[in-house]
């Protein structure tokens, strides 16, 4: 299994410096608004993943790797999504990289990607640091639904509010 997905990912990264994802500039003039190129090509990858995963879900497809059913929750945005989104956009436009493009770049062998790198690995070292609670971990999502968390019960946890445990 991690030989397919050693295979995914360098496939992914292939397609990434093919499609010029990982070229600084036209990721720059994606930002300022002077090249709908990249636009056009997340989009249509948004187009396509929604349509196969939609017909995924109608066949009743499994998860390759845990052979789960294929679901989603649908969640309103809340504030961390706003914040999130604010700070993964500010990296974006001071590194002209998001993490997929990064991962291609150390892997062309761009000495620069290198900053950017230690640079995510350091912000995410830094979401680590911060206490985990129900609002930033969804529970079903990331596991089975009912299955023990290893907090204890609502009841052992005080909770007293519907919703709160």
């Amino acid at each position: 299994m991690r030989a397919a997905a050693a295979g995914f990912g360098v496939a992914f990264g292939f397609l990434l410096s093919w499609a010029q994802a990982t070229d600084p500039d036209r990721i720059r003039a994606m930002l300022l608004l002077e090249d709908p190129y990249l636009y056009l090509m997340l989009g249509s990858a948004v187009v396509v993943a929604s349509v196969g995963v939609r017909l995924l879900r109608r066949r009743r497809a499994r998860a390759l790797v845990t052979g789960e059913r294929l679901t989603w929750d649908t969640v309103r945005p809340a504030r961390r999504h706003v914040v999130g989104s604010v700070v993964f956009g500010t990296g974006w436009a001071i590194a002209d990289a998001c993490p997929g493009p990064i991962a291609a770049q150390v892997g062309q062998g761009f000495p620069w990607s290198v900053f950017t790198l230690v640079g995510v690995g350091l912000g995410v070292w830094l979401a680590l640091r911060r206490p985990f609670t129900r609002a930033v971990l969804p529970g079903p999502a990331w596991g089975t639904a009912g299955q023990d968390d290893g907090r204890g019960s609502a009841a052992e946890r005080g909770a007293t509010v519907a919703g709160d445990g």
